[in-house]
């Protein structure tokens, strides 16, 4: 998964459900997945490169999850024969590529303008059901694109000739795009006769991830001596002159494998309308945290566009006939 936080479809909320219990749970899964947009950083400053850092963190994540569904759900390791292709377009484009490049994006962007922008994932989702799907949808999904567009424009100062470096901006519009692949493969998997449960959906993802990598950038040629150093001191107390193998283990376990288990745990005492709205708060808290951890601030203009970006978010998820 990429670190947006989103509703997990195929899970129906509990008939007694606790909300203060799902908002909780919630919200540490966007805390946790918004701090470890700054652990990435601080791994990818010291010099590893994207591609094998998305290597890892997939493969390793995809390991934890295999484990668990083996032991738990093992009949779901069984992949049918019209699986196969909607798996890996899943896995090598919704996954792969969504990571890979939001990583580019944190070598050149603020961990927050980074996600803000791919965060604009479910506008282009909206759009895609409106005129490639011909589903019906509800106008406000072209008050959706204008306010999302109108908040990227703040928050790349477009006024002042783009103050950001254009390798990171195209990079994150295209881990926005990858991620709305994800979305979409998703939503179809879901609609199926028999659909997954998304916790063997993700390890899927995860697992033809990690076989597209392997095959990318074979493991025997991973650079493994860079682990032995330490993160940029300068970065704070908390990630700050950390061993590289503990913040890589960090970016797996606790950046990955835990919020998504706090975010399906959830989902069991809140309806998708609610949870949506606290994901929103992810991109707000990575904000948050960069700032405090790495001293990346925004702008006032920047900030009021992350807001119109949330907004036009919102929009476009209520844009669709049937919500």
């Amino acid at each position: 998964m990429s670190d947006v936080v989103e509703p997990i479809p195929g899970i129906k909320p509990a008939p007694h459900r606790t909300l203060w219990i799902g908002y909780t749970l919630y919200l540490l899964g966007s805390f946790t997945f918004a701090l470890n947009g700054t652990v990435s950083k601080a791994i990818l400053l010291s010099g590893l490169d994207s591609a094998r850092l998305s290597q890892l963190r997939v493969t390793g994540a995809f390991l934890f999850l295999l484990a668990f569904v083996a032991i738990n759900r093992p009949w779901r390791l069984r992949i049918h024969r019209a699986e196969w292709v909607p798996l890996i377009a899943y896995g090598v484009l919704g996954v792969a590529m969504t990571q890979y490049l939001f990583f580019v994006a944190l070598q050149y962007l603020p961990v927050g303008v980074a996600l803000l922008i791919e965060f604009t994932a479910p506008v282009f989702v909206a759009l895609w059901f409106r005129f490639v799907m011909k589903e019906p949808t509800r106008r406000m999904v072209w008050l959706a694109l204008m306010i999302a567009l109108l908040g990227l424009a703040l928050v790349a100062e477009v006024w002042r000739g783009f103050t950001f470096d254009a390798i990171g901006l195209i990079a994150a519009l295209g881990a926005a795009f990858a991620l709305s692949t994800h979305y979409l493969i998703t939503d179809r998997q879901m609609r199926q006769p028999e659909p997954r449960d998304a916790v063997s959906l993700t390890m899927w993802g995860f697992g033809f991830a990690s076989l597209f990598w392997v095959i990318a950038q074979p493991w025997w040629s991973f650079p493994w001596s860079q682990f032995s150093g330490n993160s940029d001191p300068t970065l704070g107390p908390l990630i700050g002159d950390r061993p590289l193998w503990f913040l890589s283990a960090w970016m797996i376990i606790l950046g990955t494998v835990v919020p998504f288990w706090l975010v399906v745990a959830s989902m069991r005492h809140l309806r998708a309308s609610q949870a949506s709205v606290v994901g929103l708060t992810e991109p707000l808290l990575a904000i948050v945290v960069a700032w405090i951890v790495l001293g990346e601030s925004l702008a006032a203009l920047q900030l009021l566009g992350g807001v119109f970006i949330l907004i036009g978010v919102v929009l476009a998820e209520r844009s669709r006939a049937q919500i």
